[in-house]
């Protein structure tokens, strides 16, 4: 199927006679939201492997894509068409290697296709879009400009640092990486002791972005590694609850030092 009839279901639940009140009643700032739920979804069904939850979840994520380039098109701004034509030019002009300016194959052995030199390539041509695009502002852009203030904190602190590393403000080491992530710790501990609220917050900011920046010289996405640390406490966590129902405790009922012995038996069957 193409995207011509989703493009008119779109339009159907828009028409302001005949259309879903609540869709009407729809800007791109009301449903923004759920753009970013419907990616976490398709993320979801992508780490559990299931694939008709993905497919579901892709129509469900492009159907926000096409709501709001339905919104932008009422207000004769852009059409869907639109949105279409500028990926395929900004993908066509980030894959040199690949593609000439007017679209067409590069003849194989032409250019370098070696993946670093490609990565590097792909960095270089985004600092020029985005100088580009800041040429006739007022404000002159800034070196970190252009990384999203929606994306979750973990993955922006990710992205922060990898672009200051392409500007050579990094270290060359994980270990480095790592005696930093231990010296946040040890200030997280003096701010516990001696001070505020506020100074904590700060502190395990600071300790947040090292193991981000960790992840990254470890060329691990720190969102996914967290996520995995989430499901294995999740997973554990249960398993100690149900371990302790056998025994008759209520996990309500249960001391810490229960607990405690219940998650090691939980930890040790999970090494077997």
């Amino acid at each position: 199927m193409t995207i011509e009839p989703l493009l008119a279901l779109m339009a159907a639940l828009r028409d302001p006679r005949t259309g879903c009140p609540w869709d009407i009643a729809q800007t791109s700032a009301s449903i923004a939201p759920y753009a970013v739920e419907e990616a976490h979804e398709v993320v979801d069904a992508i780490r559990r492997d299931d694939v008709e939850d993905l497919r579901d979840e892709l129509g469900d994520l492009l159907f926000q894509v096409v709501f709001h380039a339905r919104m932008a098109e009422e207000a004769g701004r852009f059409t869907f068409a639109d949105v279409v034509g500028a990926i395929v030019a900004k993908m066509i002009r980030r894959h040199p290697h690949v593609f000439a300016p007017d679209g067409s194959p590069v003849p194989p052995g032409s250019v370098s296709r070696d993946p670093e030199a490609v990565a590097r390539q792909w960095t270089a041509i985004k600092a020029a879009e985005r100088a580009e695009r800041s040429r006739g502002s007022q404000a002159a852009a800034g070196p970190l400009d252009g990384i999203a203030h929606a994306l979750p904190a973990l993955a922006r602190a990710e992205k922060l640092s990898a672009r200051a590393a392409t500007y050579g403000f990094d270290w060359t080491d994980p270990a480095d990486v790592i005696a930093k992530v231990r010296e946040e710790t040890d200030e997280v501990a003096d701010a516990l002791a001696h001070g505020t609220k506020a100074d904590l917050a700060e502190e395990v900011g600071d300790l947040l972005f090292s193991v981000a920046n960790l992840a990254r010289h470890l060329g691990i996405d720190p969102e996914y590694s967290l996520n995995l640390g989430n499901m294995k406490f999740e997973r554990r966590f249960t398993a100690m609850a149900a371990r302790l129902a056998v025994d008759g405790t209520r996990l309500e009922d249960a001391s810490l030092e229960t607990m405690e012995t219940a998650w090691t038996a939980v930890k040790r069957a999970e090494g077997k």
